[in-house]
């Protein structure tokens, strides 16, 4: 003789009578059947945000589905209930102790919000981004800006000694003009971060900060390797075989006197210690390092070219005469 299962729960006085055409509880918060309880939580936790109909508005069906989750922990979190219902499956209930917690119908039991969001205090407006506090609607909370970028390009000597600087922004269609400060020793992609001068904040909150990359431009013979600066410093082939006193220039220091030892190469580097460019590290100047450039005379006078005819009949070697 077949007969149906049926639950019976107790709401006040009144005995309400449903089908048991229900969902597998495992199923509903998405477990195996030998889930541990750190597991059942977490997946309690995860559907009951999804669902939660502050979370989804769009879903009219979430209701619903956040009651199925409720009731299902409600049974599954509680080690008796849970082996219970292992046992019977959902006519387990109608052995229950009368006036107790009965789920299929009147909303699924109460929801333990201190297992759905884990406990410790936490706001409800953190959890919802600030639209559920205490039950009821609220204002959104301030949050700042968004950060801006932009790039500019500033000349070789700024980056490297420093000093203020304009830039040109676009704020609400309107150009403006910023004046910034551009640290000693910059290169390219330094970013200057400049606060309070980004995006607007949203619902009231601080405007986020402006990012500025850096693109040094080039110079007209110094180069950068580091906090070095790099000058390449061309003589004579008399200055090179004699040796000689030759002025070259500095980033920020005229000029200065460097010595040529006699019998110098091209390729030498002679180092001036400190007149490169501050690291921003260690904040320590670099150095400036002149390479050497023998340069032979593409025209020569009479004078020259018969000097040169007597050098080159009286040389005793080559510079090939050590070279293999």
């Amino acid at each position: 003789m077949a007969f149906h299962q049926h639950t019976f729960f107790t709401v006040g006085t009144k005995t309400n009578f449903k089908s048991m055409n229900k969902r597998d509880y495992y199923d509903i918060l998405e477990v195996s059947k030998t889930a541990s309880a750190d597991e059942i939580k977490k997946a309690y936790r995860k559907l009951s945000r999804k669902y939660h109909p502050d979370m989804a508005p769009d879903d009219k069906s979430a209701d619903q589905k956040f009651k199925e989750v409720q009731e299902a922990y409600e049974i599954l979190r509680d080690e008796t209930k849970r082996k219970q219902y292992d046992q019977y499956g959902h006519s387990f209930q109608q052995a229950g102790p009368g006036g107790g917690y009965y789920p299929g119908g009147g909303g699924g039991g109460p929801v333990d919000l201190e297992d759905l969001f884990g406990g410790g205090g936490i706001d409800l407006g953190d959890l919802f981004g600030g639209a559920f506090r205490g039950g009821k609607r609220a204002q959104p909370r301030p949050q700042k800006g968004e950060s801006s970028r932009v790039q500019i390009e500033i000349p070789f000597h700024l980056a490297a000694v420093g000093g203020g600087h304009e830039v040109s922004l676009q704020k609400g269609g309107a150009s403006e003009r910023l004046a910034i400060k551009i640290p000693a020793g910059v290169d390219n992609g330094s970013v200057i971060r400049l606060s309070g001068q980004g995006n607007p904040g949203i619902h009231g909150g601080p405007a986020g900060d402006l990012l500025i990359t850096i693109k040094v431009g080039s110079h007209p013979y110094f180069k950068r390797e580091g906090s070095n600066l790099i000058l390449e410093v061309p003589i004579s082939l008399a200055e090179a075989a004699l040796g000689a006193k030759v002025d070259v220039p500095t980033l920020s220091e005229g000029e200065v006197t460097v010595t040529i030892p006699p019998g110098t190469s091209s390729g030498a580097k002679l180092r001036l210690r400190g007149k490169g460019i501050i690291d921003q590290k260690s904040k320590q100047p670099g150095d400036q390092i002149c390479s050497i450039k023998v340069v032979a005379p593409k025209e020569l006078s009479d004078q020259e070219r018969s000097l040169y005819e007597q050098l080159k009949q009286i040389q005793q070697e080559t510079p090939r005469s050590k070279a293999w």
